[in-house]
């Protein structure tokens, strides 16, 4: 892939020597991951840009810019196109500190869980896409009813007491004890 800043080096053979990741700049989770992935030592130098934007577009003209906001895309300074789970192991294997975990997710039984993570994202993105959710995911609040998007509700509950609520954050209540075998505290 030729764009206005990337030369075809032949990448079918020539290592990669820069990545550049596409996110949702509308997006926390994305936000927030670009951010954790900029803090990160590289061993292999990452640069960020807009999905869909101007630059974007201008430096990769063959993309599907479209596509590129709705699932991760990971572009090599080669002309190496990743999307998906191979953006996300492509991505972690750039990082010094997780190269190791890259290369154990590029195993079958890897790829699996890679898949996991991202189909993961999508719902989380899905499940926020309306705009109702601020901040990053560390850091936010609802800002009114939130889009259940395909996780059907927007508390959780868990068998042993605990119960997530995306208004209030995690709470402990005990289960009833009316059959005698009462939980002895939280297990989470």
């Amino acid at each position: 892939m030729a764009g206005a800043t990337t030369v075809d080096r032949d990448a079918a053979r020539v290592p990669v020597l820069g990545l550049t990741v596409l996110y949702d700049a509308r997006c926390p989770l994305c936000g927030f991951l670009r951010d954790w992935l900029a803090r990160q030592p590289c061993l292999v130098p990452l640069r960020f840009v807009p999905a869909a934007s101007d630059e974007a577009r201008q430096r990769f003209p063959e993309l599907d810019h479209a596509a590129t906001l709705g699932e991760i895309t990971v572009v090599g300074d080669g002309g190496q196109v990743y999307k998906g789970s191979a953006a996300w192991i492509v991505t972690l294997w750039a990082l010094r500190e997780h190269r190791p975990l890259a290369h154990r997710l590029s195993t079958p039984a890897g790829s699996r869980l890679a898949k996991g993570a991202v189909l993961a994202a999508a719902k989380w993105r899905g499940a926020h896409a309306n705009g109702q959710w601020t901040g990053s995911p560390g850091n936010g609040q609802w800002t009114g009813s939130p889009d259940h998007g395909q996780w059907g509700g927007g508390a959780y509950h868990w068998g042993d007491g605990w119960r997530y609520d995306p208004g209030s954050g995690w709470t402990y209540e005990p289960p009833a004890c009316d059959s005698g075998s009462c939980s002895t505290g939280p297990t989470r």
